[in-house]
């Protein structure tokens, strides 16, 4: 049994007062692209500009709005903007992580923390962790494969379980690069 591995590519998520701030009063996220996970999307905004110590860095924003803004990046992209103590996170814990400045086409925002490199983690419902035998915060190591030559196996995996989310695995460019992840992967928990 086996799932697809998708490539979580930088980007952020904004809270509504954040969609007002960077793109204008009024402003609304709009789909340009729906992404594999139910509901959530690639918007049709234009791309926000990220302000570091040391960098910039253009990022997509992602749709819905959330309660809190959170800006996913890898380590290149945090080294990249000269970001220190940036923490591997699971999606939405963002207490005591950096902060940045954030600049839009209507305004600019500095958020006081959010910033994190995403855990790797494996979307499941809860049919599907029955199926795979797992459960939800269960840490596993995954066997990635793209026929690249570059076979590998990323532990400290977390599988993430709810009734909104559909089978994939999620690793960012930092480890897609390693894997050589590139076009149809797939992903086999091996231990």
């Amino acid at each position: 049994m086996d799932f697809i591995v998708e490539t979580s590519a930088r980007h952020v998520h904004l809270t509504e007062e954040a969609v007002a701030t960077l793109y204008g009063a009024g402003a609304a996220l709009e789909p340009k692209k729906m992404l594999s996970q139910p509901g959530q999307f690639a918007c049709a905004n234009e791309k926000i500009k990220l302000v570091g110590p040391k960098g910039e860095l253009m990022v997509s924003v992602l749709g819905p709005v959330r309660k809190a803004c959170q800006v996913e990046l890898s380590f290149t992209d945090a080294r990249a903007l000269g970001l220190k103590g940036v923490p591997v996170r699971e999606s939405g814990d963002v207490a005591g992580t950096p902060g940045i400045k954030m600049v839009g086409p209507a305004g600019e925002l500095e958020i006081a923390e959010g910033c994190m490199i995403a855990k790797r983690h494996v979307h499941m419902t809860p049919a599907d962790a029955a199926a795979f035998g797992v459960s939800n915060g269960q840490i596993v190591s995954v066997k990635v494969s793209s026929g690249n030559g570059r076979e590998t196996v990323f532990g400290d995996t977390v599988i993430r379980v709810s009734d909104k989310f559909a089978l994939a695995m999620h690793i960012d460019t930092d480890e897609c690069n390693a894997a050589a992840a590139f076009g149809d992967v797939r992903g086999e928990i091996v231990a």
